[in-house]
């Protein structure tokens, strides 16, 4: 999907480079589309990134609801990850929209995830917290989202909700 979108904006550029050297349009107008086409490249950039159903790379939310997930163990065709299918918990209360994310495999996410779908299994709803992991290059710096690799993911227990008292 991504080499068919890559390959729409090169014939929009190619489109672009073409008016640009050729056509007889005032300068302003030149600008205007160059102008227009920097911009629709950070929207279509965007938009893909959030297309729901592929696995994002991005940031987890701070705390979620584990909803379940796949382990692919590290072999001789790749460094394997762990993917996970979360609702982000707002207010105490999980949002309808649930999100797959692609985390780095590590044997300490694992054996949290495979306790976690067991118990999971059992009825216990799971919640996730995902920090970013301290002394990490980078953080802080604006304007650079921060990715699932550079967090500090932990999957416990779902608390039992508080009751009002009568």
């Amino acid at each position: 999907m991504s080499l068919s979108l890559t390959l729409a904006y090169a014939a929009v550029l190619l489109l672009l480079a073409c008016a640009v050297l050729w056509s007889r349009w005032p300068a302003w107008m030149k600008t205007v589309l160059a102008l227009g086409v920097t911009v629709l490249y950070f929207y279509g950039h965007a938009a893909v990134h959030s297309i729901w159903g592929i696995p994002s790379t991005d940031a987890m939310p701070e705390r979620f609801l584990m909803l379940s997930a796949v382990i692919e163990e590290p072999s001789n065709r790749g460094p394997g990850a762990l993917y996970l299918w979360v609702s982000e918990l707002r207010e105490g209360q999980p949002l309808l929209e649930p999100r797959a994310y692609r985390v780095p495999y590590s044997k300490e996410l694992h054996a949290q995830i495979d306790l976690g779908l067991k118990r999971g299994r059992d009825g216990v709803s799971q919640m996730g917290t995902a920090e970013l992991k301290p002394n990490r290059p980078g953080n802080g710096v604006p304007g650079l989202k921060p990715g699932a690799d550079e967090q500090e993911i932990k999957i416990r227990d779902l608390p039992a909700p508080q009751l009002p008292e009568k």
